[in-house]
């Protein structure tokens, strides 16, 4: 709750806006019962015409400014609770941005889209249900309970059983409640997380014929999602109704005492029983919102949880900010996943000269890209250190040390808009000839220019449009015109054919004379011009060297040379 309240005092004055009109409107509501009881007892008894007059535009009147502070507390809260919605999303949408990827991990992608969503839809409806409903609810059923009160007066041991019978089923529907609507958010999470990976790998579903597994495992968690729900209403069900029927109770209570009410006060036993139904309405209010605020604790104790969240890596104290040109020195470093039983990389050293390029080879699960991600900082090191020219990156700041490193990955990602648009992602202020140029050297610059519109062609999302191979040129091209130092290519060249992969690193060699690059492969003959080769297997580097010295001195190299290119260890 105290996230909500965090959020509340930002927009203070709208929401004590809300609230004023939200009294006038109660107020209204509660004033017309006993100017009715006045119609009836002073001028319906008495034929008193003028009275009844008097007494209607007095009401007409006090409807009017109720209606009036209906209209304006509905715009108030309206406003104030999309407002402070918008910024919950940002404000966690901003925080996902600064966390490294062990955060991310841990907290979940599925779950993250909930919270952004779902969990924040509940805090803002809770929001707006209190500038509508929290103020009148306690204000009508008070001023409602004064007033059968002075109305009735004999009527008080009734309402301090009624009152007190509903405020102790509204705390147990509360109690109850809480646990079981945050079990509620976290299947819901789960939901979420089996219809996104079915959505992502839709295609090996379907090549595999695998329907009907990922029908039954959708099937299962949201068959636990509405298992959760179903429990969460089922509290809801019984309490609600439980409430109604003491209220009522009290109702014909009132009516059975007052069945010898002096024919002459029928007006007040008239506005006696409407005040009665109006404690009625404020308790299933109170009861309301007292639901939506189980929900809206729950939600934000998850949306706290990640505003929370302590990144993973800390920022650097006295950062230095050095001129780049390159240089990658790994000492001694190991590095584990959270969660994992074992280390992905033991040990690990090895330095690559500014201008150099390292291929890096080794099996499956060998933790070649976990050794790139390291360079830019998406994970950071337990042991050892990672240096680039000479500097500890943990003494870099992010984003100065990320604007001299660049990753093309093995799975291109694309967004939606044109081929220019996702080049100039890279960089904002890079010129349309030096796109083309970069466009050129990744040899996407020749089926670009075939499309109908060239560069201004439009990709769907993920560039859906795109085969595998474009994809990926267009992700190294990207790469290219941001001019990085480092260039991280993580086997980036795995859906090119041969040819055109020769032709890419070939204009590769020529363009990036100055630029340090890492480039990851699971096939020797992409590696094997590098200026030194890196093997790796589970995590232990077996070998560093050129093509030649590999093939003589690390089984491991000869091993992969045999598996895909067979023959003898010459080369």
């Amino acid at each position: 709750m105290r996230l909500i309240i965090q959020y509340i005092r930002r927009h203070l004055g709208l929401f004590c806006t809300a609230l004023l009109f939200l009294t006038i409107e109660t107020m209204a509501d509660l004033l017309q019962p006993t100017f009715m009881a006045h119609i009836v007892d002073d001028g319906v008894k008495n034929m008193d015409v003028k009275q009844i007059l008097f007494y209607g535009a007095i009401m007409f009147a006090i409807a009017l400014a109720g209606a009036c502070g209906a209209v304006m507390r509905n715009i108030f809260a309206s406003y104030t609770s999309q407002t402070i919605g918008k910024e919950l999303r940002s404000d966690i949408f901003r925080k996902v941005q600064t966390l490294s990827l062990e955060n991310i991990d841990r907290l979940q992608p599925a779950s993250i889209i909930t919270r952004i969503t779902n969990d924040v839809t509940q805090v803002q409806e809770f929001i707006n249900g209190c500038m509508r409903i929290m103020v009148k609810a306690p204000i009508t059923g008070i001023g409602a309970i004064i007033l059968v009160v002075v109305q009735t007066p004999k009527q008080i041991p009734v309402m301090v059983v009624i009152v007190f019978a509903a405020l102790a089923m509204v705390v147990a529907n509360m109690k109850l409640g809480y646990p079981l609507f945050g079990r509620m958010q976290r299947k819901l999470d789960r939901l979420n997380n089996v219809s996104r990976e079915f959505l992502s790998s839709i295609r090996v579903v379907k090549a595999f014929h695998a329907e009907g597994q990922e029908q039954s495992k959708f099937e299962t968690a949201s068959l636990e999602l509405a298992d959760a729900s179903t429990s969460a209403m089922r509290v809801m069900a019984v309490f609600s109704p439980m409430i109604n029927l003491t209220v009522n109770f009290g109702i014909v209570v009132l009516l059975w005492l007052s069945r010898n009410q002096n024919s002459m006060e029928i007006g007040r036993l008239m506005a006696s029983v409407n005040y009665m139904t109006q404690v009625l309405f404020a308790m299933g209010m109170i009861s309301n919102i007292l639901n939506s605020a189980v929900r809206a604790m729950a939600s934000s104790e998850r949306i706290r949880e990640v505003l929370d969240e302590e990144a993973a890596q800390k920022m650097a104290e006295n950062p230095c900010s050095p001129e780049w040109k390159g240089e990658i020195e790994f000492r001694n470093v190991s590095f584990t996943y959270a969660g994992a039983g074992k280390e992905t990389l033991k040990e690990v050293s090895f330095c690559a000269k500014p201008g150099e390029t390292i291929g890096i080879i080794g099996p499956t699960g060998s933790g070649k890209t976990t050794l790139v991600n390291l360079i830019p900082r998406f994970y950071d090191v337990e042991k050892g250190t990672v240096c680039v020219d000479g500097i500890d990156v943990t003494r870099v700041r992010e984003e100065e040390l990320r604007s001299a490193v660049t990753v093309v990955p093995q799975k291109a990602l694309l967004f939606s808009g044109t081929i220019l648009e996702n080049l100039r992602w890279g960089r904002e202020d890079a010129e349309d000839a030096d796109l083309k140029r970069a466009a050129e050297i990744a040899c996407a610059d020749s089926f670009i220019s075939k499309t109908e519109k060239g560069y201004d062609t439009l990709l769907g999302q993920g560039g859906v449009n795109l085969s595998g191979g474009q994809k990926q040129r267009l992700a190294l091209a990207r790469a290219l015109a941001r001019d990085p130092r480092i260039l991280i290519l993580d086997d980036c060249t795995s859906a090119l054919d041969a040819e055109t992969e020769a032709a890419v690193l070939s204009g590769l060699r020529q363009w990036l004379q100055n630029v340090t690059v890492l480039l990851i492969s699971q096939r020797i003959s992409t590696v094997r011009k590098a200026d030194r080769i890196l093997c790796l297997e589970n995590g232990i580097v077996q070998g560093i060297g050129s093509h030649e010295e590999l093939m003589a001195e690390c089984s491991t190299y000869q091993a992969i040379y045999r598996s895909q290119l067979g023959g003898d260890n010459n080369g």
